[in-house]
């Protein structure tokens, strides 16, 4: 199992390399389009801002996107009780705990750190699971705390979001050198292959780092609770519930849908290339072998 976790934290540093490296090469074509070298700094500046920025304020954006309300431990005894045994177990902070008041079964942590860390259950997923499942999905949302993915996926959606701006500003602003050097990489065909091209590329690794770290959290959450068989129970029924009741998309809840542990969006026709999560299948059968079956 640990050289499963190594894997996947070599593959989530590739990824984000990839991503970086997909940035700072439009800095560079906009750099030999303009004539001016400022662009693959000006780019690697923007990019480390908005990073901090998305990363430090990680649990308030989140929480305020679903309109969630902090859980009242006299209402929700359980949840206070799990959380506070899985915390003491990994000798980490008790996070803060809300309620967001939707009917799709789901749950998400985010903050910055354990000690600013908040996790959050849906009205939906309590309703849907039993204390032992509920156990399992709450070891497995920790788990993206101590892991420090709320960091992974800041940088990650913070370089998507730049490479698209960058591939735009590349496209309109690249045409220096265009006239003069027709066959440089500034060329027409080249310039909107890029504007295309990139922004999909981008789209594609953060998209797959996700999907890395929901396996990540799926085995680690596992091992922290003991249980894998009570997430793998917890999962087959989220599965139909968030198909039953997905939650609505709007520029709002797309921020939060990759952090929640079930993919919160109604299914389209091409499913794994641009998911979120991986395939659910197969993080099931992940668990029921971790539990030896």
């Amino acid at each position: 199992m640990a050289g499963k976790r190594f894997g996947n934290g070599v593959k989530t540093a590739l990824l984000l390399g990839i991503m970086w490296a997909i940035l700072l090469g439009i800095g560079y074509l906009i750099a030999y389009g303009t004539n001016n070298s400022a662009f693959l700094w000006i780019f690697a500046a923007i990019g480390l801002a908005s990073t901090f920025y998305s990363y430090w304020n990680s649990d308030k954006l989140a929480i305020r996107a679903m309109g969630a309300y902090p859980l009242d431990p006299g209402q929700y005894p359980q949840i206070v009780k799990i959380v506070t045994e899985l915390s003491e177990t990994a000798g980490q902070p008790m996070p803060r705990l809300y309620i967001a008041p939707t009917a799709t079964p789901n749950a998400f942590a985010t903050g910055r750190n354990p000690s600013h860390a908040a996790v959050c259950c849906t009205e939906g997923i309590l309703q849907l699971l039993n204390e032992r499942e509920l156990r399992g999905v709450l070891s497995h949302e920790l788990m993206h705390v101590y892991n420090r993915d709320i960091l992974t996926s800041s940088v990650a959606a913070a370089i998507g979001g730049l490479i698209t701006s960058a591939a735009q500003m590349m496209f309109y602003f690249g045409g220096g050198r265009r006239n003069e050097e027709s066959s440089g990489p500034f060329g027409a065909i080249g310039a909107l292959l890029m504007l295309l091209l990139a922004p999909l590329a981008a789209s594609l690794t953060q998209l797959a780092i996700s999907r890395t770290r929901e396996f990540d959290a799926d085995q680690t959450g596992a091992e922290l609770s003991r249980d894998p068989l009570a997430l793998a129970s917890a999962l087959k029924k989220l599965e139909a519930g968030t198909t039953a009741r997905p939650l609505a998309k709007n520029p709002q809840t797309e921020k939060v849908g990759f952090m929640m542990i079930a993919n919160p969006f109604k299914a389209g026709g091409v499913q794994q290339l641009f998911s979120t999560h991986p395939p659910m299948d197969q993080r099931i059968r992940r668990l029921e072998e971790m539990a030896g079956y």
